[in-house]
């Protein structure tokens, strides 16, 4: 969580005692966003989100995020101000999006290191972040946060959860000189669960800020986004999350829903969860002759 927000990006005072909620509609009426944030059972809050529509080269984006900080709130809040601002101002945001973003990740991850070298040594952020441009939707994630749509009344997971056991993840870790070892769960070098995060300065070398990236068409298939941070997906699955919200039209309620459900099943952890509804119900392209 973070800054109470809504609309094109307003940002409010701070609030950590209880959920926030709120949500939008694009003005070009094509989709509409709510979100929910809650400390849950954890006296600290370091879960932050931004959900934004800005205009760029004549096009409505939309931009959504969830930043789930480790180490303390400090990189999950500098992701948060400053990711989707340098994207939207990257060359070429709108002609060739995917170089963009990865730009963009990278970008931001490599200021936020410098902006203090004696502290936030341990402050680390995941990123789930959603780009709406057009008829695409362009999902890039770093570390355990993650992304799953409804389309055909089907859940599908569009981002990989970054943990340093996968085979591929430990591979790359290993061939940098680091190490991963089980310590109550996989960790690089003992300390940090997920492979792939913005900071943590002392394991830059093996934890990237590298986001996989993957392009979603929007059409009339597609219905809604789910991004949540892990809070949510420690406890709930997929499918689950996506058959609790179907029926629910108002995104902000059905964020609301999938917070209150992963608390009431004792998720330990800070709970985002943003979710994103598609309306634009196109025609169904005409089928060529061959």
């Amino acid at each position: 969580m973070g800054y109470i927000n809504s609309g094109i990006s307003a940002s409010g005072p701070r609030v950590e005692e209880s959920p926030v909620s709120g949500g939008g509609l694009s003005q070009n009426g094509k989709f509409s966003y709510g979100y929910a944030s809650s400390p849950g059972k954890r006296a600290s809050m370091e879960d932050f989100y931004e959900t934004r529509i800005d205009g760029v080269d004549g096009e409505i984006v939309g931009l959504f995020g969830v930043f789930d900080g480790h180490g303390g709130a400090r990189a999950a809040e500098y992701v948060k101000q400053n990711l989707f601002s340098n994207l939207i101002n990257h060359p070429k945001f709108i002609s060739d999006t995917k170089s963009a973003i990865a730009d963009a990740y990278n970008h931001t991850d490599s200021e936020f290191l410098k902006t203090d070298v004696t502290h936030n040594r341990d402050a680390g952020s995941t990123a789930s972040t959603a780009i709406l441009v057009g008829d695409r939707l362009l999902v890039a994630n770093v570390g355990d946060s993650r992304a799953v749509i409804c389309r055909g009344g089907n859940a599908i997971a569009v981002s990989r959860d970054h943990k340093p056991d996968q085979t591929d993840e430990r591979q790359r870790i290993e061939d940098a000189g680091g190490y991963v070892i089980w310590a109550g769960t996989w960790r690089v070098g003992g300390v940090l669960a997920v492979s792939r995060a913005f900071g943590d300065r002392l394991l830059k070398q093996f934890v990237v800020a590298d986001p996989e990236i993957q392009e979603e068409v929007v059409d009339s298939s597609l219905e809604f986004l789910i991004l949540a941070s892990d809070g949510l997906w420690d406890v709930v699955t997929n499918e689950e999350a996506v058959s609790m919200i179907k029926s629910i039209e108002d995104p902000e309620q059905a964020a609301r829903r999938l917070m209150q459900e992963a608390y009431q099943r004792g998720s330990a952890d800070n709970i985002t969860c943003v979710v994103v509804r598609f309306l634009a119900c196109q025609e169904e392209p005409i089928q060529q002759q061959s």
